[in-house]
Formats: structure tokens, C-alpha cells, sequence
């Protein structure tokens, strides 16, 4: 078939259901137009979703929800449709790309026809089995966003076993159980809600979704209980379809979208992608946001929703006609590095506002954000701090440019007076070339040193010189013209660490490497900062 470009099953909810479906991708260039303007295409994707339904009607299938859009390639539309039963929907995809190769062949062959035979055969197709979509057993909440979520979702993790949970949850790092790693790998798509639940020990769950389980995949699970939004930033742009942050909120908001009636979603107030995705829930909107006095907060609030903000240097709960609750100080939150950290002061709204709308005690949520650590145990690969012979040594995933643009914050904010900020700056491979270039354009404008360490397993297509060449281009910007480059991450650490000195503060965009970067900074006698350590840093530092 020169038309089916693509046919995905996707297991659960999705981009274009909130249950499985399928995803035609389809080569139209074989169809006659008159132009390629907007109205055609607008008529060339009428046109095909009379064709879809027309061999659904002969196959038997009386009702048919579908959706038909365009492709951000010229030539190409995407087409998806629920399914109940795998083999029929997917015969159903086949047979109408044979009408379509038969149009393409022949512009006046007999579509009627064409589409009346079509369906014959999908109806002599075995209808196969259903969806593996679960029905949750347990209370669910599961996080989503661009930066943040793995955090905030080991903070709920955290919050909730401190409840006396027996939690399952779900992330980049793998599927853990009771604080147990029992499966390793990037679990945020559906197979890590899956393994969550078919624990029958686990009692509440977390599971962290990305964008591309819901593109690739769908969402593993029915529904949730409460939803968690981070934020939308550029990421992963130009990947699978997605071009645009507004497209890329759209994929996010599938998340709320499956929310139950009586739950709550967790939206970040001052994100205004994230904030308008009240409108897709039937959830009740819990906002959260740094400024007390947000517009966002006294809407959400006089509509009977809820709100979790900073009052007073206190993380604190608001009510419609209530008293606000101050929970903690934030100085006392150790993931908010004494305040510093403005990102992880909105992770601990977020994971606080959550626990609560999950039903957690007060007392369990308030204990939990005192003794969630930035360390290795808690959140490996997060803001980890360590010191190494009078330097700060700061390891953090910081993938994209806001998460650069946080762990930059930290650097600055842990580094002593008249110290200097060194960072080794890394990306993987499938970012787009802007992308690549405002992260070196960044690193050179607010770190004193900066070299570059390669992702090797995460070069996605790219060769190390093309990524030398875009991030060296991006720090031309600003006037930084000297950037060495290391094969590895790890390279790059020790050649930093080894022109530190003391008072100065080294960071690292660690992401290959985690586990032979702690081997190395425990060998060398690195000591993990305390929240006590930390504190005082920040005291007595830029921060």
C-alpha cells in the first residue's frame, strides 16, 4: 500500500480519544487536487473522512467516532478512530488506504464501489481482542508536564508512603514498589502504570506520563484521580508531529482530560497553557503558583476551586471563604535548597497540592516535604549536591533550556563570594537546532567555564561534531569562543573539577552517566550535602 504511511494501535487514551484508537498516518499525494490551498485541503480531508466512513457504514459498523487532521507534512493527513477490536479496526485502517491506492491509480474509478467491497472484507475480518486499557483499582494520580514531572511525582511517591501507602509508582528511571527499584528503563509510558497495578500489594499509585507514551502508545490506565500538570516549554519539538508548544500542551492535556468528575486537577497557575487546560477537565481546577496574588488563584478560588501558593515564605493552602493553612516554610522544603530553587519550590506546590486532593493526612503531607531530599536516594539524578575538596559539585538532568535555566539558578546560588560557576554542557541528539543553540548561547552567558560532554547513547542521528558545532555557535553569541569538548559526560566533570578551586561550583547536565558519575564522586571522596550544608551555602553564597 503506497497511501498507509503509519497504522498505530494506541491501547488508551490518547491525543484524539480519551480511549484506545487507531492512528492512520496516509499518503495523499496521489490524489488529484486542483491547488494547494487551505480550502482544498480542508475539502481533501472531508473528502477522506467520507471514505472512512463509508467502509466503517459496509463493514457493519453503524457509529464511528474519527477525527481527520492535517499532517505538518504536506502530503500526508492523519486519521484516527476508536477500536473495541483490534484485528477489524485494523483491517478497517488497511482497507481504506486500498481505496485510496485505487484512487490514486485511477481518478475515476467507482468510489462507491470501491468503498462497498472495502467493507466486505473488514466484515469477514475476526474481530480479535479488546483493549489492555486498566481500570484503576487503586487511587491514581499521575503527572505530566515538560519539566518537573519525575520530581514532583517522587515527591507524591514520598508523600504518600509517609501517609502509610503501600506505593507503586512509575517513571523515567523505572517502576518502583515500597521505595524498591523492581524494574529499571524508562517506564512513563503505559507498560509503567501497568506494572504498578498488577501489583496487588500497591494501595495508591503514581505514575509519571510523557508525551511520548501518549503519542506512541496511548495511556495505559482509563483514568486517574488526580491529575498533575508541571508546565509546557520547549522539548522534543519537531518529533512525531509535534511542532509547537500549543500542540504540545494539546498532548499534555490528555492527562486532565481523563481526571474523574470527582477528582481535582493540579495546574500550574502561571503557565497559561497549563492553566487553560480547566477548560478539557471535568475535574475541579487545584492551582498552584509562587505569587500569592495571581489572577488565576482568586478566579479558580471563587469558583470553588482550590489554590497553593507562598505566603509569608510559607507554603500555604487557600480556600474560598476559609483561612489560608500554612503547611511548612518553604526554607524548611529541602528540594527548595533553602528557597533557591524557584523550579522545586513549584514541584513542592505541585506534589503538596496533589497529596492533599488525594486525600493524604496534613500531617503525613507536611512531614514528607521536610524529609524528601535532593539526594541520590530520594531523587537520584535531581539537583544532587555534593562537595569535593572545598567544591560544589551540582549534577542535574537539565534537558532543555528551562531545566538548564534551573540548575544555572542553583549554580549561582550555592557558589561562594568571588567563586566561579563551571558547567559541562550536554544534549541529546534529537533536539532541534535552535534548541541546541540557545542552550549554548545560555551556558556561555551565566557559567564562567564551559565544556561540553557528550551524550554517547543518546546521540539519536546526530554525529558529537554537529553537536559541537551548534552549541559552540550558541555560545558565539555571547562572545565565547572557547569550548572544549569531551567525549563523555564524565569526561567533562573530571576536567572541570580538576581547574576548580575552592569556593567555585561545578555543574553537570548528566543524563548517560548517572551511575559512573556517583561512582566517580564517591571515589574521589565527595560528600553528599546535607540540607543543613546546603542551607548554609546558600547563606553565605550568591543565593
Amino acid at each position: 500500500m503506497t497511501s498507509l504511511v503509519e497504522l498505530r494501535i494506541l491501547e488508551g487514551p490518547n491525543l484524539y480519544f480519551p480511549r484506545a484508537a487507531v492512528k492512520l498516518t496516509l499518503d495523499v499525494s496521489g490524489i488529484e487536487r486542483e491547488s494547494g490551498s487551505v480550502l482544498e485541503q480542508r475539502r481533501l480531508l472531508r473528502t477522506v473522512g467520507r471514505i472512512v466512513r463509508g467502509v466503517a457504514r459496509a463493514s457493519g459498523t453503524t457509529r464511528l467516532g474519527l477525527r481527520v487532521r492535517a499532517s505538518h507534512e504536506p502530503d500526508q493527513i492523519v486519521v484516527a478512530y476508536p477500536w473495541r477490536h483490534r484485528d477489524r479496526a485494523r483491517a478497517l485502517g488497511e482497507a481504506v488506504a486500498e481505496v485510496l491506492d485505487a484512487l490514486a491509480a485511477d481518478d475515476h474509478a467507482p468510489v462507491e464501489e470501491l468503498v462497498a467491497r472495502a467493507g466486505e472484507r473488514v466484515a469477514a475480518v475476526a474481530p480479535g481482542p479488546g483493549p489492555t486499557t486498566l481500570r484503576p483499582r487503586v487511587p491514581v494520580v499521575a503527572v505530566t508536564g515538560t519539566n518537573g514531572k519525575t520530581t514532583t511525582s517522587r515527591m507524591i511517591a514520598h508523600l504518600a508512603r509517609t501517609a502509610g501507602h503501600f506505593v507503586g509508582w512509575s517513571n523515567t528511571d523505572g517502576v518502583y514498589v515500597d521505595g524498591r527499584l523492581v524494574e529499571a528503563g524508562d517506564y512513563s509510558g503505559p507498560s509503567g502504570a501497568g506494572r504498578v497495578l498488577a501489583d496487588e500489594r500497591v494501595d495508591f499509585a503514581v505514575t509519571e506520563t510523557a508525551r511520548g507514551g501518549i503519542l506512541l502508545k496511548g495511556i495505559g490506565i482509563t483514568r486517574n484521580d488526580v491529575s498533575v500538570v508541571t508546565n509546557v516549554s520547549a522539548d522534543h519539538l519537531g518529533l512525531h508531529g509535534i511542532d509547537t508548544l500549543d500542540q504540545l500542551a494539546e498532548v499534555k492535556s490528555v492527562v486532565p482530560q481523563i481526571t474523574r468528575s470527582s477528582g481535582w486537577a493540579v495546574l500550574n497557575a502561571d503557565d497559561p497553557r497549563v492553566y487553560a487546560m480547566r477548560s478539557v477537565t471535568r475535574a475541579q481546577p487545584w492551582v498552584f503558583s509562587r505569587d500569592a496574588r495571581s489572577p488565576a488563584i482568586r478566579e479558580v478560588l471563587s469558583h470553588g476551586g482550590r489554590a497553593t501558593t507562598v505566603i509569608d515564605g510559607r507554603i500555604t493552602v487557600l480556600r474560598q471563604d476559609a483561612q489560608p493553612d500554612a503547611l511548612v516554610d518553604v526554607v524548611d522544603v529541602p528540594m527548595t535548597m533553602a528557597g533557591l530553587s524557584r523550579f522545586n519550590v513549584e514541584n513542592a506546590l505541585a506534589a503538596a497540592s496533589a497529596a492533599l486532593a488525594a486525600g493524604l493526612p496534613r500531617e503525613a503531607v507536611v512531614e514528607g516535604l521536610t524529609t524528601f531530599l535532593p539526594d541520590v536516594d530520594h531523587n537520584p539524578g535531581r539537583m544532587n549536591v555534593f562537595t569535593l575538596d572545598g567544591v560544589s559539585v551540582v549534577m542535574d538532568l537539565a534537558h532543555n533550556e528551562a531545566g538548564l535555566e534551573a540548575l544555572l539558578e542553583v549554580l549561582r546560588g550555592v557558589c561562594a563570594p568571588g567563586g566561579r560557576v563551571l558547567l559541562g554542557l550536554g544534549a541529546v541528539g534529537d533536539r532541534q537546532d535552535d534548541l541546541l543553540e540557545r542552550l549554548g548561547e545560555l551556558a556561555a552567558r551565566d557559567a564562567d567555564a564551559v565544556a561540553i560532554g557528550h551524550k554517547q547513547r543518546y546521540l539519536r542521528g546526530r554525529s558529537t561534531d554537529e553537536l559541537d558545532r551548534l552549541l559552540r555557535e550558541g555560545a558565539a553569541r555571547v562572545g565565547v569562543t572557547d569550548v572544549p569538548s569531551y567525549p563523555t559526560e564524565l569526561a567533562a566533570l573530571e576536567a572541570l573539577v580538576g581547574q576548580a578551586r575552592p569556593g567555585d561550583v561545578v555543574g553537570l547536565m548528566c543524563h548517560a552517566e548517572r551511575d559512573e558519575v556517583l561512582g566517580w564522586l564517591t571515589g574521589r571522596g565527595a560528600v553528599p550535602d546535607s540540607p543543613e550544608t546546603l542551607r548554609e551555602k546558600v547563606r553565605h553564597g550568591h543565593g
